[in-house]
């Protein structure tokens, strides 16, 4: 695509096996975090994969979004109606799946397209992280990624966290060039009885994230034979 130079790459230098007070030194003097990141480069650094601009004026840009913006209008639509399955969720987080699957039925089935859930490099299915749906461009070839997310109404400016991209080659789906996407779908809060009001097409070509370290533990972490020190079951 014209206009579409190659990000520079990112010099990221790691201390060897860095002591317990040094993270923590860090950590408390401000350090460990990293504000606006640009999203096209940490792809590309971390997959080998340019991240390419969406051009509306251009006409196959355009049909790509004419027919995503068609299918999300046919998808919210049905999951608006009567009856729909996403009205027997408790949590709107237990929703994206719906859309998540509802824009692969419509997509694929949509001439122009083929739509599905994107594999890793060794063709394993990934389902959580970074990003929801591949979709191919038949005509052109062209790759696109699109992540749906689901936001209250009137939280568009929010300053919460509502977007994830954790780096790791072994379930790395990003395999190719492609256009970056994401819907945010809103909501009307109304549990149980979801109303879907408007949606919000994103390019992510020049999306900023930020990087903040934390310590984390699993469950297997936390509860080992060893650390456990008393244990009780209800009668």
């Amino acid at each position: 695509m014209s206009g579409c130079g190659r990000p520079e790459p990112v010099q990221v230098v790691i201390e060897a096996e860095p002591s317990v007070e040094s993270l923590v030194s860090t950590v408390l003097n401000g350090g460990g975090t990293f504000t606006d990141v640009d999203f096209a480069t940490l792809i590309e650094t971390s997959t080998g994969n340019r991240v390419l601009p969406l051009n509306p004026e251009e006409p196959v840009d355009a049909e790509i979004l004419d027919g995503i913006d068609r299918a999300i209008g046919e998808v919210v639509a049905t999951l608006n109606q009567p009856g729909s399955p996403t009205h027997k969720e408790g949590r709107i987080n237990e929703v994206s799946s719906y859309f998540e699957e509802g824009l692969i039925e419509v997509l694929d089935r949509a001439p122009e397209f083929e739509c599905g859930h994107p594999r890793t490099a060794e063709g394993n299915l990934q389902r959580s992280g970074y990003p929801d749906l591949f979709i191919r461009h038949v005509a052109s070839g062209r790759v696109i990624y699109l992540d749906p997310k689901l936001v209250a109404e009137g939280s568009l400016d929010s300053s919460l966290r509502t977007f994830y991209f954790t780096p790791r080659k072994e379930t790395n789906k990003v395999l190719y060039d492609a256009h970056h996407l994401l819907v945010g779908i809103e909501h009307d809060g109304n549990t149980g009885e979801w109303k879907y009001l408007r949606w919000h097409l994103v390019d992510l070509t020049r999306f900023k994230v930020t990087l903040k370290a934390e310590f984390q533990a699993s469950n297997r972490d936390l509860y080992q034979p060893g650390l456990i020190i008393r244990e009780g079951s209800a009668d």
